[in-house]
């Protein structure tokens, strides 16, 4: 795969993107693997807004792993947690926001991010996320005994909801450069003003 040269068809008219957003944020759902904190970052960058990471800012909080907080405090714990951080930030200055794979999944997340931000789900095939996250061992949601089938079912359960957002964007085997444009292109054309009512 011939890798794209920085900054390549990034001419897209960003501070038009960034004004347009208003007072909201772009939030990026997905499951683990799809990129949404690489993304999430450069696209920061791009539109001029500040980037965070839902996971690491739950660590923060907790002062501990999302590992750790998994296996003592369990799931649920985990994921009010996160409501609380997510909640948070979108009520803050607009910004960036990488979520963690189940935080769409809420309710009640769900809703805050409709009202604050406008949400991107970054898609990616199985076989592209389980390439990815072999690269790492972190996953508490993948401590499985085939982590294959776990990452199968996820998709099945998840995928439904994720197809909620505002925006999907395939995030498949390209440049990182290339995704961003993607999203910069999609948001772009969810910004765009209506037609006139006659």
């Amino acid at each position: 795969m011939e890798a794209e040269p920085a900054g390549a068809g990034l001419e897209l008219p960003l501070t038009s993107v960034a004004s347009r957003l208003s007072d909201r944020s772009v939030v990026l759902v997905g499951l683990m693997g799809a990129g949404k904190s690489t993304i999430g970052r450069r696209l920061a960058s791009r539109l001029g807004l500040s980037f965070h990471d839902a996971d690491v800012e739950i660590e923060t909080a907790a002062g501990m792993p999302i590992s750790d907080i998994f296996t003592i405090y369990g799931e649920p714990a985990f994921r009010d947690g996160e409501r609380r951080v997510i909640g948070r930030l979108l009520d803050g200055p607009r910004v960036v926001l990488a979520t963690g794979g189940g935080a769409y999944m809420d309710s009640e997340t769900r809703d805050r991010i409709a009202a604050r931000a406008i949400s991107v789900w970054l898609r990616a095939d199985h076989e592209t996320l389980m390439r990815r996250v072999r690269k790492r061992s972190h996953r508490p949601l993948l401590r499985t005994a085939d982590p294959e089938g776990t990452m199968r079912r996820l998709i099945d359960e998840r995928y439904p909801v994720y197809a909620l957002a505002d925006i999907t964007v395939e995030s498949r085997d390209t440049s990182h450069e290339r995704i961003v444009q993607d999203v910069i292109a999609a948001l772009s054309a969810h910004l765009a003003p209506g037609p006139t009512p006659l």
